[in-house]
Order: structure tokens, then sequence, then C-alpha cells
């Protein structure tokens, strides 16, 4: 029996009837290409790993709903062949929220930069972990606003270098892992650019994973970060994850001065809680119940 999936031909996505599974192109939108991305730049490998995950599940694209603010990484919207929002800046969030309140059998994934989910869009990410909605989140953390010329953002290294601290950074950054967790995340995981088949395992398990669940992805940005923080060039910064990652699974195993200035990476947290939208339509029907029994409170 052949089945409608997406196929690429001659640079344009279409319909068109097959028998086999669509490739990793048949997620994206070859007429926007090419992408916008810095040669180096990292989110290209995250938004692989993102569709390969994806792709794992075998998900509906067309009961799929992805959702990204402003910057780099929220152009990725415009890439990609899905039902998408690309919203205000900081805001993606909320707009996911509005989305799984109105359609709670869609899945709704943000893909959004340390900028947009951090800083303008921090309190959105607080109260959608808190809330324990159904949406998975992936942050590219690049440690800079790469798309307005490399500003420092909430989860820059303090001492690093960018437009906005010509002298170095005297902020602390955000552990944003730990934040997430602290306000009631129930799925927390960090990846890397340069662990990417263990990046591409996280994400399945976010997504596959019912309540709120973030997965931090580190990035490199060789235009702005790396060259003003002395990291020279993409590979460089590649090898500065691969030296300074550690798994969550050694590091239990490994002395905490060995620790001092490794990141942990690996499924983080794990937990259970209940669900906003489960929540919300138990509420829901509890009123229409009461109603029917003329019982509603005035």
């Amino acid at each position: 029996m052949p089945t409608l999936t997406r196929q690429v031909s001659r640079g344009e996505t279409g319909w068109e009837e097959t028998g086999g599974k669509p490739g990793l192109l048949g997620y994206l939108r070859t007429g926007m290409m090419p992408h916008l991305w810095c040669p180096g730049c990292g989110h290209g490998i995250i938004m692989g790993a993102f569709l390969r995950a994806f792709d794992r599940l075998g998900w509906d694209q067309d009961e799929t709903i992805i959702v990204s603010g402003i910057g780099c990484s929220s152009r990725v919207t415009g890439y990609l062949d899905f039902d998408t929002l690309h919203t205000t800046h900081g805001r993606a969030l909320a707009f996911a929220t509005g989305v799984k309140l109105a359609n709670p059998k869609l899945n709704v994934i943000v893909l959004a930069g340390d900028g947009d989910l951090a800083a303008i869009g921090g309190n959105h990410l607080i109260h959608a972990a808190r809330r324990n909605i159904n949406i998975t989140t992936i942050c590219f953390n690049n440690n800079i606003y790469g798309m307005t010329s490399g500003q420092f953002s909430p989860v820059s290294p303090t001492g690093s270098w960018a437009t906005t601290t010509p002298y170095g950074s005297i902020d602390r950054p955000f552990d944003l892992c730990e934040l997430v967790r602290a306000a009631g995340g129930t799925y927390v995981a960090r990846g890397t650019a340069y662990h990417v088949r263990s990046l591409t395992g996280l994400i399945e398990k976010a997504l596959k994973h019912k309540g709120f669940s973030f997965v931090e992805a580190l990035s490199q940005c060789p235009t702005y970060f790396g060259r003003r923080n002395q990291l020279h060039n993409a590979v460089d910064m590649l090898l500065w994850q691969k030296e300074h990652a550690v798994n969550v699974r050694a590091a239990t195993r490994m002395d905490p001065e060995d620790l001092r200035d490794k990141i942990l990476i690996g499924e983080l947290y794990r937990s259970e809680a209940p669900e906003y939208t489960e929540e919300y339509a138990r509420i829901r029907e509890q009123v229409r119940q009461k109603a029917r029994e003329g019982d509603l409170v005035q």
C-alpha cells in the first residue's frame, strides 16, 4: 500500500506517492537554502541531531508544531518542513504553551537560543518548567548573541569577551539545566555539537518524555564567541567540547578536583509529575459535570 511521504526533487520539497520512508532531506524546506549560519556554526549539527531523533520516532510531521523565537538558532523553523511558528523575541515558550493547550494531541517542540530562552524569555522558561507542560525545548547554547553582533548572554562564562564586555564579563552565568530542574522540569539533559550521537539519543528521550523536557545543546560560534575568546576556529571549539565535557555517569567515578573545569553531559534528571494539559482537561471536565448538575460555583 503506497504511503504519502515528503520527497525532495530538484531542490523543492513536495508530496509524492512512494512506498519508502523519507530521508532527512524530506524534513527540510530545501527551497530556503542556502542557510544563513556562518561557516563552522554548530547549529546545523544540532538541527541534524534533532531530525535524526525525530525520524527514529516515526512521528507525523503534520502532527508536530515547531516553535522558535528570534536569533541565529531560531531561524531553524524556516528550514524545517513542518508547521512552524517563528515568534517574537523570548516568547517561543509562551506561543508553544498556547498551541499545546489549544490542541494537546500535537507534538510541540521549541528550538531556541540561550539569549532567547534565558534572557528576555527566562520567565517563560521558568513557568513552562513549573507547569510541567508536555513541550520539548532544545536550547542551542553558543554562549553569545550571534545574530546581533556578539553581545554577551546570560550563559556567557565569567571573564569571557563580547562586544558588550570588552574587558571580560563579570556576571556569573546561569546553569540552565539546574535552573529548569529547580523550576520543576521533569526531564533535563545536556549534550554538545561534538558528541552528536549522544545528543541525538538525548533529544529522542526528551521527545518521548511526558512533561516538560529540556535539552541544552552546546554549540560553537567561531565568528563571535570563538574569535573574541581566542578559540580561533570551529575545529578548536569542537575539540574544546571534547576535552571539557564529561558524561554524568563517568563523573561519579571522578575526583571533584578533576571536574573543576568540566561540563557534565548526558541525562541529568528525570522524574514523573502530573502533566499540565491533562490536569487542565480534568478540571474542565469537573466544571462541565457541575454545569450538567446545575451546581456551578458563582
